[in-house]
């Protein structure tokens, strides 16, 4: 009979106490961190920004760099990869275009991290900055969006240690 009145008490003492925020953090969230602290190491030996570098450049065109434009629903990562050929010889002539080189790759804010730490160590020649540029066609009832997935992504930038370099129209802004 005691077990009987003993155990809703408990039951009720439980849950009582359950209703404030766990004080330890969930397994998901530190396996992220964790995944998250690798990415930073791996990142790390990519040398510091060279600002006399990445600070003449004024054209996405021409940034050697990964850039990133982001949109409403995903970002873009764009890459160019080094040229495997070191010598100079028709160096973005019509048979060693900087074109055939740029890859293009759209992913969730979330595989952010994964997706920088798979480019090559080569494709960073100004060290580790990347461009941020919001998508320019995006329209007006996508901004709200559009414009938290641009925090989203320089925040990300900044916990792996990423300089960002956020292109607004022609007038780069350094975070």
């Amino acid at each position: 009979m005691r077990f009987t009145t003993l155990i809703p008490a408990l039951l009720l003492l439980t849950l009582a106490g359950c209703t404030s925020a766990p004080l330890v953090p969930s397994s998901s969230s530190a396996a992220q961190r964790h995944q998250t602290d690798l990415i930073r190491a791996d990142l790390e030996q990519i040398p510091l920004p060279s600002k006399s570098r990445y600070l003449a450049v004024h054209s996405l065109t021409i940034w050697e760099n990964p850039y990133l434009t982001v949109q409403g629903s995903m970002v873009t990562l764009h890459v160019t990869v080094a040229d495997a050929n070191t010598s100079n010889l028709g160096v973005g002539g019509l048979l060693r275009p900087v074109g055939a080189r740029r890859q293009d790759l759209n992913v969730r804010t979330s595989d952010l991290p994964a997706a920088l730490n798979a480019v090559p160590q080569t494709a960073w020649p100004y060290g580790r900055v990347v461009a941020v540029e919001e998508a320019h066609d995006a329209p007006a009832s996508a901004q709200p969006q559009l414009r938290r997935n641009m925090e989203t992504a320089i925040k990300t930038l900044g916990d792996l240690g990423i300089v960002v370099y956020e292109w607004q129209d022609n007038a780069p802004a350094i975070r």
